[in-house]
């Protein structure tokens, strides 16, 4: 299987800083939250977090995990069922601005999944998208993250991977000829 490596670990945190730097630009997060979308998504969110409560010195920043399982439109189109994961979500959004975070936005079905599930916290003052990987030629529905790591050219059948330092034992981006098994 062919694969190439479109982010590597010390460009991996110059783009998570580089992101942190972006969202402080636009929110002090006195009103702002991160919601990372389960599962991928909530490891950036996480990243985020971090950077930005020790750039806002030592500020808390709010930062929940939202499931969207039972929000997809293709639950029943699945050869196996999908897992769904717990909310951890110990706040609510009426009023808040929300950055949706999620590691790679592709056809734009995850985030309008994200949308409906967030609705079950409150009605948010504004919605924002950030993301790691924007893969820009597909999109299904006209959705655009306002925050990008990256965005990179691919085709439909390739397949990108975010490799986590926790979990893969490196943080980084590889954009695989095909998928994984």
């Amino acid at each position: 299987m062919d694969s190439q490596v479109l982010i590597n670990e010390e460009q991996f945190e110059l783009i998570l800083d580089r992101l942190a730097h972006q969202l402080l630009e636009h929110h002090d997060f006195t009103n702002t939250d991160l919601i990372g979308l389960q599962p991928r998504g909530t490891r950036v969110a996480h990243r985020l977090r971090d950077r930005l409560s020790q750039l806002l010195g030592n500020k808390e920043v709010r930062c929940g995990e939202l499931d969207v399982t039972f929000h997809r439109d293709d639950l029943m189109m699945r050869d196996k069922p999908i897992a769904p994961q717990e909310n951890k979500m110990d706040f609510l959004v009426d009023g808040r601005n929300i950055i949706l975070v999620d590691d790679v936005f592709f056809t734009g079905r995850t985030i309008r999944a994200g949308l409906d599930a967030l609705l079950a916290y409150g009605r948010p003052n504004k919605v924002e998208l950030a993301v790691l990987i924007d893969r820009r030629f597909r999109r299904e529905l006209p959705i655009e993250p306002t925050y990008i790591g990256k965005q990179i050219d691919s085709i439909v059948d390739q397949y990108v991977k975010v490799e986590w330092k926790e979990e893969d034992g490196v943080d980084r981006v590889i954009l695989y000829n095909s998928k994984p098994e």
